[in-house]
């Protein structure tokens, strides 16, 4: 929100500069995005404020003037021709000679409608007020449309300004569309409308999309001579739902959609029929329509003095608790309670805060208002154990902290994808019921599509090595919610070294990190080949789980990305791109985060290695080889490693030799020669009877 500094002095005496007075904000919960000077007027500023969605009533000059008010102690000065005292709420005022009637149907999505009309001549704005609009960031059309951005801007009442001529039969009606209803908006577009969407309408059609934009037919033109003002107040939900259905959004539909005073439509109507009339631009018809009540009941919320002390760490006197609460507009009852031990207020709630809802919100005012460096620093009373940390929290903190270690860098991708990213993981994913845009459609099925975005973006900017990780939830239909790890690493296998120029990533590097991370789960996770959409045929594997009865669970994939899924996602396939995913609630159902972990000392006694070259079949799994040498191996044996791997023409058809290395070591004694050819016999019938192996 762009504040003019002179505009907010008209309301409001700023004893301080433009940066102090920005710095003061600040402290009072409001974030500053820029300070722009005006050319010209060293002592005037532009600044924008970010204001957040809970704080509707600071999206205007006045609001914010409100706000220095109760940071300086001075008085807020109102508009005179904005004075509300002279517009009847609640009835229609008497006209000599009714030129417009309004019916209000669904007075549920419309609690106040006021309406004026107004004989205009159409000419441009004054300097002054086209300046304010332009530094505010709004374009001027022509007086009339400028009055009632000038007045949005100033009030955060939006207005909006019909051509009397052409409202058939000079009466308007707040009612919900007819479904299929045609509108031609004011940008020109023809919108088709559902009969959820609350519109004006005349006695022939709709006129213009409550609360978002005009239409076209009933705009002002430089031949309008009379002219209908409308000033509503429109229910926020309703709003909101119309402006997505439509992708629409407005200066008006922004405000509406986060709560408008419902007492301001008055108030920001004579305001705008005011000024147009100072300008000499128009003179008002008589009578004034006001629709509605908007003297609906008040939120009341009682205020304890001694539960501000409780909730702040620190006692705000009562009198200036009442001081904030009443420059905010707040009105208590009670006041003569100030002085008794423990002061209690029933507070009235104005009609722009609707964030206010209960005690702490109230609590929370004074807080800011009184400044947060008042606050003194304390430390919460511990009058329990803290809570057992989730074992999940544990785990993924555990593997967080294993895989930085091992050089990657964490993402944090969105769990709302595109139909097409998602197609390659589940080709019927989630779908959104009501998403932003189609790049938010479905639920993530698998953590990897925002991950491979996540290295398309870094490739783009010239960044080759690249080793990230996710730990994130995934959504399918058939396992509904459950927590994964996602890896991506592509590039060098390692940081270039001068004795070197080093060797690209291949899928064994990542098969090694899912060792890794099974070891920090304490389970075995073994991985055989499999086929799958999004990785490359014969370079893809399953990730199982093998748990001690044998039994083998898939928990993932790892392979090589296809270069069809990495180029759909922007990312260039010059170099092999390595992806893995574990599902970490199926890879360690029963992970413990206080299991004690056991150290082993250093051996004292000789290793005895034993060399073994077999040929099986080709599409063996080695990690079949290593279960079935495990299995017929005594507890002396203590690791297996492939270390070679032939196939040529002096093999059968079919067939591959591998070479493994076999380690046997006993923690008590040297072993003898005897012991490891008995067990490195047992191993080979074991390879044989299972797998048809043969000694090279």
């Amino acid at each position: 929100m762009k504040i003019l500094v002179s505009w907010l002095r008209e309301y409001v005496e700023v004893p301080v500069g433009t940066d102090q007075l920005a710095s003061d904000l600040m402290m009072r919960g409001f974030e500053v995005a820029s300070i722009e000077p005006v050319p010209g007027r060293p002592d005037d500023a532009v600044i924008d404020f970010e204001i957040t969605a809970n704080r509707p009533d600071c999206l205007s000059v006045f609001g914010m003037a409100r706000e220095v008010s109760v940071a300086y102690g001075t008085p807020l000065r109102m508009p005179d021709s904005a004075a509300p005292q002279d517009v009847a709420v609640g009835r229609v005022r008497p006209s000599p000679a009714p030129v417009l009637r309004v019916t209000v149907e669904r007075a549920d999505l419309c609690p106040v409608y006021c309406a004026a009309v107004m004989d205009v001549s159409i000419g441009p704005s004054p300097a002054w007020l086209a300046e304010r609009l332009v530094l505010s960031g709004v374009r001027p059309i022509n007086l009339i449309v400028d009055v009632t951005n000038y007045v949005l801007l100033e009030l955060n009442q939006p207005l909006h300004a019909f051509d009397h001529a052409t409202v058939g039969g000079a009466h308007l009606m707040v009612r919900t569309a007819r479904d299929g209803e045609p509108l031609t908006t004011l940008d020109g577009q023809e919108r088709t409308l559902s009969d959820d969407m609350l519109v004006i309408a005349d006695q022939h059609r709709a006129q213009a999309v409550a609360g978002v934009m005009g239409g076209a037919e009933t705009g002002i033109t430089p031949t309008t001579s009379t002219i209908v003002i409308e000033s509503a107040c429109f229910e926020p939900a309703q709003v909101r739902r119309t402006r997505r259905r439509l992708g629409l959004s407005t200066e008006a539909s922004y405000r509406f959609e986060r709560g408008t005073d419902p007492s301001m439509p008055a108030v920001a109507l004579r305001r705008a029929v005011a000024l147009i009339a100072d300008l000499g631009a128009g003179t008002a018809r008589p009578g004034v329509i006001v629709v509605g009540d908007a003297a609906r009941s008040a939120r009341r919320v009682s205020l304890r003095w001694a539960r501000i002390g409780r909730v702040l760490g620190m006692q705000v006197p009562a009198d200036e608790v009442e001081r904030i609460l009443t420059a905010l507009g707040f009105v208590l009852d009670g006041a003569e309670s100030r002085h008794a031990t423990s002061p209690v207020w029933e507070v009235t709630v104005p009609g722009w805060r609707g964030d206010v809802t209960r005690e702490e919100d109230l609590i929370e005012e004074v807080a800011r208002c009184a400044g947060y460096d008042r606050l003194p620093v304390t430390y919460p009373s511990m009058l329990a154990p803290p809570a057992r940390v989730a074992p999940r929290l544990v785990r993924d903190a555990r593997i967080r902290d294993l895989l930085v270690g091992a050089g990657f860098a964490e993402c944090v991708t969105f769990t709302f994808i595109e139909q097409r990213a998602a197609a390659p993981f589940d080709p019927a994913p989630i779908a959104i019921a009501n998403p932003l845009s189609e790049l938010f459609a479905v639920l993530r099925p698998s953590v990897l599509p925002g991950l491979i975005d996540a290295l398309s973006h870094n490739r783009r900017r010239e960044q080759r090595d690249l080793r990230l990780f996710e730990l994130g939830t995934r959504f399918t239909s058939a396992e509904g919610e459950t927590r994964s790890l996602a890896v991506g690493w592509t590039g060098a296998a390692a940081a270039e070294h001068w004795s070197g120029s080093g060797r690209a990533v291949d899928v064994y590097d990542v098969i090694g990190l899912v060792q890794r991370v099974a070891a920090a789960l304490h389970v075995r996770l073994d991985v055989e080949p499999t086929e799958h959409p999004a990785l490359v045929s014969g370079r893809a594997g399953r990730v199982v789980r093998v748990d001690a009865d044998g039994r083998r669970v898939p928990v993932g994939l790892v392979g090589d990305l296809a270069p069809t899924v990495a180029e759909a996602r922007g990312l260039p396939t010059s170099d092999p791109i390595i992806v893995a995913e574990v599902d970490l609630d199926l890879a360690a159902p029963d992970y413990d985060p206080d299991r004690t972990v056991i150290s082993q000392p250093l051996p004292r006694h000789p290793s005895v290695i034993r060399d073994l070259s077999i040929v099986v079949p080709a599409d063996l799994p080695a990690a079949r080889v290593r279960g079935t040498i495990h299995a017929a191996a005594p507890p002396t044996l203590v690791g297996v490693r492939e270390f070679d791997r032939y196939q040529g023409t002096a093999l059968p058809a079919g067939s591959v030799s591998l070479s493994l290395r076999l380690t046997f070591r006993a923690t008590e004694r040297t072993l003898t020669d005897g012991e490891v050819h008995a067990a490195t016999d047992a191993i080979v019938a074991a390879l044989v009877a299972e797998h048809g192996a043969a000694l090279r």
